[in-house]
């Protein structure tokens, strides 16, 4: 007997080595209340649950295969599956469906959206270039990063999908941004995107668009409406008080006053059934994982994978503020998922492998002898 435990505990250490544990059990309590608050959010639907169990589980098995991969080779593979990603996404553009353009490729068995793979694959391309060259970049290089960010970027926006494709632009500049680029860059992109946004809001923004900026600006201009959304979350939110309604007990979602309340706007149901208790729990997880992420590229020992680290963690970031901003009325409803929460697979599957990527980076770090 002792044999045999002794052999199930070395085959599960060996199974274990390259996942990073106390990564892995942060985004295993996020997964937890994630089910849990679909669940309730989906009127206690167990098939919806279990769904989204078993995208989570594809997910993990990306993760721990990812894991198992030493930075050196996905660093040599990084420009063929940079390639490879851009293909579904020119497909998207003739064979997708959505609700306001072509988001999505229908596989019979489940939705698939390419736009999500470049959250891993742009960052992994920049990284790649990057760490070909001396850094801080000079100008040839930061002008051919931007060509490899800006043209995932601009086939996104052409679905559209201007949240997505916002998310995926910062996945990439994020790297630059590690490799030592100056701030001024930043300042003079921010400049160029406000000198031209009079222009994309008479020429380049479709008339939903335009709407949820005016709604952003004032809700209650259209309460019924546009400013719907926007109006209901901030009520779940401040309906859940300090400790929440309780689970399966949130009035806005099973009353059906709150939209997208299993994807979008999944964050206020959490809101409103655990209260500020329940949020602040989840935000300290997320917390961790960036600041996690962020810890293994601090330690890595070259340059590919230290930018690729720190940009998947950033990027991760920017996803928690963008859809907690959203869903708070701080920024503009875009469609962007919370991480973990959400209901959806390509999402949870690409966020998971990602996630790998970065625990491959802490596994096979070489330790130099003193």
């Amino acid at each position: 007997m002792n044999v045999l435990l002794r052999w199930l505990l070395d085959m599960l250490l060996r199974f274990t080595r390259t996942l990073d544990l106390p990564l892995l059990a942060a985004l295993g309590a996020l997964m937890v209340i994630g089910v849990a608050v679909l669940y309730s959010a989906s009127d206690e639907s167990t098939s919806m649950a279990i769904a989204q169990a078993a995208r989570y589980g594809v997910g993990l098995a990306a993760m721990w295969a990812l894991s198992r991969m030493p930075p050196t080779q996905l660093r040599n593979w990084t420009p063929y599956v940079y390639a490879a990603s851009l293909v579904p996404l020119v497909a998207v553009l003739f064979i997708g469906a959505g609700k306001h353009g072509n988001h999505w490729i229908d596989l019979g068995v489940f939705y698939f959206q390419p736009a999500e793979l470049l959250k891993l694959s742009l960052p992994m391309m920049v990284a790649w270039y990057l760490n070909r060259s001396p850094l801080p970049p000079r100008l040839p290089v930061v002008l051919a990063a931007g060509v490899i960010i800006g043209l995932p970027t601009l086939l996104i926006l052409k679905q559209p999908d201007f949240g997505t494709a916002m998310l995926v632009a910062l996945s990439g500049a994020f790297a630059l941004y590690l490799a030592g680029l100056s701030w001024w860059w930043f300042a003079a992109a921010a400049g160029a995107v406000a000198a031209i946004a009079p222009v994309a809001w008479m020429f380049l923004l479709r008339p939903y668009q335009k709407a949820r900026v005016l709604t952003f600006l004032d809700p209650e201009r259209d309460p019924l409406g546009e400013g719907w959304n926007i109006i209901q979350s901030k009520i779940a939110i401040g309906g859940g008080g300090f400790t929440g309604k309780g689970w399966l007990q949130g009035s806005q979602s099973h009353l059906n006053y709150l939209p997208e309340h299993t994807t979008d706007f999944i964050f206020a149901v959490l809101a409103e059934e655990f209260g500020w208790v329940g949020v602040v729990t989840v935000l300290a997880l997320y917390l961790f994982v960036i600041g996690r992420c962020l810890w293994i590229a601090s330690e890595a020992r070259d340059g590919y994978s230290r930018l690729l680290a720190g940009a998947l963690g950033l990027a991760f970031c920017v996803y928690v503020v963008v859809n907690g901003g959203m869903i708070a009325g701080l920024l503009p409803v875009v469609g962007v998922p919370m991480p973990l929460l959400s209901y959806g697979g390509t999402s949870a599957v690409s966020l998971l492998a990602g996630l790998g990527v970065v625990m491959a980076v802490r596994a096979h770090r070489p330790v130099h002898s003193r």
